[in-house]
């Protein structure tokens, strides 16, 4: 796998002040996307145990709250597989920070037998914090929403999703 990015200090993509990896390989291809260099999954750097162990160091400071994957396309099969051990990593080494995934795949996709889902989905899933689902889709774009690119997308609290076996959404209370 490789990527296009890691931001040491993000606060755009998640609440607080966040480490985020900007993965390579997207088969969406959203007319439209901030992003599409990543779209190409030879775009950017190999990911190597020296990008892993960077993005544990950024993790270190109490300020940084938590961790985002974004892209291209994290929940890509080929993706899923390389990023897995990096999610153990993250949540055994910073429990209290979150996991914020987005993807252009809605959360019944990667739970259905869909060709994103791989043997790592449902450990993937089960690590998540926050699942930003949904392509970003042009028509429905609005600069003011939080965390997310289009009105079509959820910010959903895999938590409260698991516990009450339907789609929670996220809210921090914040408006």
């Amino acid at each position: 796998m490789n990527y296009g990015a890691i931001k040491g200090r993000d606060i755009a993509n998640g609440p607080g002040v966040r480490v985020s990896l900007f993965v390579s390989g997207c088969t969406h291809h959203c007319p439209g996307c901030f992003n599409p260099d990543t779209w190409d999954f030879d775009y950017g750097m190999p990911f190597t145990p020296e990008t892993v162990q960077e993005i544990l160091d950024l993790m270190s400071p109490d300020f940084i709250t938590g961790f985002t994957l974004l892209g291209g396309e994290p929940m890509e099969p080929q993706n899923q597989v390389v990023l897995l051990p990096l999610l153990r990593k993250i949540k055994a080494q910073y429990p209290t920070k979150s996991i914020w995934i987005y993807s252009g795949y809605v959360l019944e996709e990667l739970l259905s037998d869909s060709p994103a889902r791989c043997e790592a989905t449902d450990e993937i899933l089960a690590l998540t914090d926050v699942l930003v689902d949904g392509e970003f889709v042009l028509a429905q774009k609005d600069i003011r929403l939080r965390f997310r690119g289009s009105a079509n997308q959820r910010l959903i609290d895999m938590h409260k999703t698991r516990a009450a076996g339907s789609v929670t959404l996220w809210d921090d209370g914040s408006r």
